[in-house]
């Protein structure tokens, strides 16, 4: 019973739960946060988006052919500080200009039977370079909904973010939380 419910959970982070081939419940917009922070020395400073869609499906029968697409409006920053904020959206940082779209697109999941999470590794793409990503998420599903959550970090130099160097850190907390309708 525990190994069936780890399954479905895995597949629940490749999309939604259907008994059958898939499903593709519906993106929460409303209900869904994507953030992160960044810290230096000498403190640290939230952020997040407030613009972005997810598509999620699953195959219960194939969890390997789940998949998480997420699409970033970038010019949607914001930060806890005006000033910051601006600063974020130019050429030192996210260039929202040159680059108003971030994505992320899975390309396998993975499901650790000992604990009831999953690794969704997929393509992130922002700033023009794309960067293989290893998404750790505690999936939940209900039957009116799915949620993915997770929190990791992603090392912003490897797609060219270099300002501050030696400043502020060059890992960045992410903090994910989508939810989706069954």
């Amino acid at each position: 019973m525990l190994q069936r419910f780890a399954l479905l959970l895995t597949l629940v982070c490749a999309s939604s739960v259907v008994v059958s081939a898939a499903e593709q419940p519906a993106f929460d917009a409303e209900k869904s946060k994507l953030s992160f922070t960044g810290s230096k020395p000498d403190g640290k400073h939230d952020g997040g988006f407030k613009k972005f869609t997810a598509d999620v499906t699953l195959n219960v029968e194939e969890p390997n052919k789940g998949s998480l697409k997420i699409e970033i409006d970038a010019t949607s920053l914001w930060s806890d500080a005006d000033k910051l904020t601006n600063h974020l959206k130019n050429p030192d940082f996210f260039d929202v200009r040159k680059y108003p779209k971030i994505t992320f697109e899975s390309t396998k999941i993975e499901h650790d039977p000992s604990q009831d999470k999953v690794n969704i590794v997929g393509k992130l793409t922002m700033l023009g370079k794309t960067v293989e990503v290893t998404i750790p998420s505690m999936p939940k599903l209900t039957e009116d909904m799915l949620v993915l959550a997770a929190n990791f970090d992603i090392d912003r130099t490897k797609w060219g973010m270099n300002y501050g160097k030696g400043k502020i850190d060059d890992k960045v907390a992410i903090q994910a939380l989508l939810v989706f309708k069954r």
